[in-house]
């Protein structure tokens, strides 16, 4: 079979998506003739389009809405060979095998994959010891591939090209300092490590050595005290300010980044960037599965209470500063 052109499609988060470009810059080592179609949303096409190893952004937000047979046409205009389904639904599965896409990648636990893929691979992700990014490369069996990479082969993979920071957030990088970005929330995709120690964190390092850069969305703001109005010298809010092409780039032109288990800790451990990730040890959610893959990526969990709040929670402040010196 000749896979020249192959769909990716993975509708959902951006530490999900992160996690699955190193399958892609795996197939383009293998095949480099392959071209690469993304299928995703506009929330991620930013991350999307900085992979080298994307040939085209396919907007799954600007196709959802219309007709069936406008659906139809427009994924038979593809011209795909197949169609690797990592974030499965319903809608998109269904689409694939009206457009006739030849080959239909899924896991063979989800009663729609069973009607509408035609290549099921056998694998749960609740049971596994893998990783995310490993248990991706499992779908690839649908094309004949068995190769799982180990966790320090994945970073050669995620093939991220370089994000020039605009002119106007230029001032925000401290070349004399280390540049650290927290991302305190998560869209409540994870256990988070309570404001109450970021703000000691931040009191606790030295204004000489840290320039601290505090990220998140307007909304969450709203869910915080004192770290949206912060005035220590050494910290900037920056809380909906920042578009996520512009959060990429500042994180590539940062030295670290600290968050729980969320696409900007993600975003730096893919560019390379000191990534320390705070997890709560309970099994859907633990390091095991999600832990931040990079070069100089690190985690800090506590086990052995039931609350996962509690668990996070008992996770210190002089721990993080182990992690960061």
């Amino acid at each position: 079979m000749n896979y020249k052109r192959v769909i990716i499609s993975r509708t959902d988060g951006i530490g999900d998506v992160i996690l699955t470009l190193p399958m892609l810059g795996y197939l383009k080592k293998l095949w480099p003739e392959i071209q690469i179609l993304f299928l995703g949303k506009t929330y991620t096409k930013s991350i999307i389009e900085s992979c080298t190893a994307v040939d085209e952004f396919v907007n799954w937000d600007l196709i959802k809405d219309k007709s069936t047979r406008e659906q139809i046409s427009f994924f038979t205009q593809l011209d795909a060979a197949a169609i690797i389904h990592v974030f499965p639904t319903k809608q998109t599965t269904r689409i694939a095998k009206l457009a006739k896409v030849p080959i239909r990648v899924g896991t063979i636990g989800r009663l729609y994959n069973l009607a509408n893929c035609n290549r099921l691979v056998r694998f749960t992700r609740k049971r596994s010891e893998l990783h995310e990014a490993q248990l991706n490369f499992k779908l690839l069996k649908g094309l004949g591939i068995s190769f799982i990479p180990t966790l320090p082969e994945l970073p050669e993979y995620y093939n991220l090209k370089t994000q020039n920071l605009p002119n106007a957030l230029t001032s925000l990088i401290d070349k004399t300092k280390f540049n650290l970005v927290i991302h305190p929330k998560s869209k409540g995709s994870a256990v988070e490590w309570p404001e109450s120690k970021y703000l000691e964190l931040i009191e606790t390092l030295d204004e000489n050595k840290f320039n601290i850069l505090i990220t998140g969305t307007k909304d969450e703001a709203e869910l915080l005290t004192r770290l949206p109005s912060l005035k220590k010298q050494n910290a900037k809010p920056l809380f909906g300010l920042l578009k996520l092409e512009e959060l990429i780039a500042l994180i590539r032109n940062a030295d670290g980044v600290l968050a729980a288990s969320t696409g900007p800790l993600h975003i730096g451990a893919a560019l390379g960037k000191k990534a320390i990730g705070l997890y709560a040890p309970q099994k859907q959610i633990h390091p095991g599965r999600w832990a931040p893959v990079g070069s100089d990526a690190h985690f800090l969990v506590k086990n052995g209470k039931k609350n996962p709040v509690e668990s996070i929670h008992d996770i210190e402040v002089e721990e993080v500063l182990d992690k960061l010196n």
